[in-house]
């Protein structure tokens, strides 16, 4: 997270510094609608299971953006993205070991809370709804047994869950990057009658984006 927060800090201060003679354009208190698309750098935590290790992976992320300014210096911000998460995982289950590469697809809703300290830097914050689309499971172990598989296809899964993120935002007129770091805070399993391995999602992600708005 520190690391995070350091390289936003120093990307912002190179970027504000070349581009502040040439932005002459303060937004914030404009109604500005955008699309992003970047990638995803995803792990697990919290994790419960035999044996069980996990290594992060990268995925892809898009969707679109709506800022709403409440005042110069605050708003509100949501979006809707189709964000890739997932780990690569060794472990044991019935017996044996296996070793797989998840890929879980969401439909995520972030309702952020920005502030807007300067024209170039917005910090956000807020909740995270997300919905379980699509999860494929990729096994590589020639030793993985059917059953094992089966229970993996089986298992009781969270469709719905909710997380955090915190982030910022450099704004260079119409050009946006963002950083992020989320975390989900309710485990990947249901009811808990699942014997695969139980989570939490982690990931960080970076994303450039195209903002619209009106000169006036």
């Amino acid at each position: 997270m520190k690391k995070l927060i350091l390289a936003a800090a120093i990307i912002t201060t190179i970027t504000g510094n070349g581009m502040a003679q040439e932005n002459k354009t303060d937004f914030r208190d404009k109604l500005t609608f955008g699309l992003k698309a970047g990638a995803n750098y995803s792990n697990v935590y919290d994790a419960q299971g035999e044996e069980f290790r996990a290594n992060a992976k990268f995925g892809g992320v898009a969707g679109a953006f709506l800022a709403i300014p409440i005042g110069k210096y605050i708003g509100i911000q949501p979006e809707i993205l189709y964000s890739q998460k997932g780990f690569q995982a060794t472990g044991r289950i019935l017996d044996g070991t296996y070793n797989f590469t998840r890929t879980s697809s969401y439909l995520d809703v972030p309702l952020l809370f920005v502030l807007k300290p300067s024209e170039f830097l917005s910090v956000v914050g807020g909740p995270q709804y997300s919905y379980l689309v699509r999860q494929r499971d990729v096994f590589a172990n020639a030793t993985t047994s059917i059953a094992q598989e089966t229970e993996f296809v089986n298992e009781n899964v969270r469709k719905n869950t909710l997380s955090l993120v915190i982030g910022s935002d450099i704004n260079l007129k119409h050009i946006v990057i963002g950083v992020r770091a989320n975390w989900d805070v309710i485990r990947n399993n249901g009811d808990g009658t699942s014997t695969t391995p139980r989570y939490k999602n982690v990931w960080y992600q970076v994303t450039i984006g195209y903002r619209f708005y009106r000169n006036n």
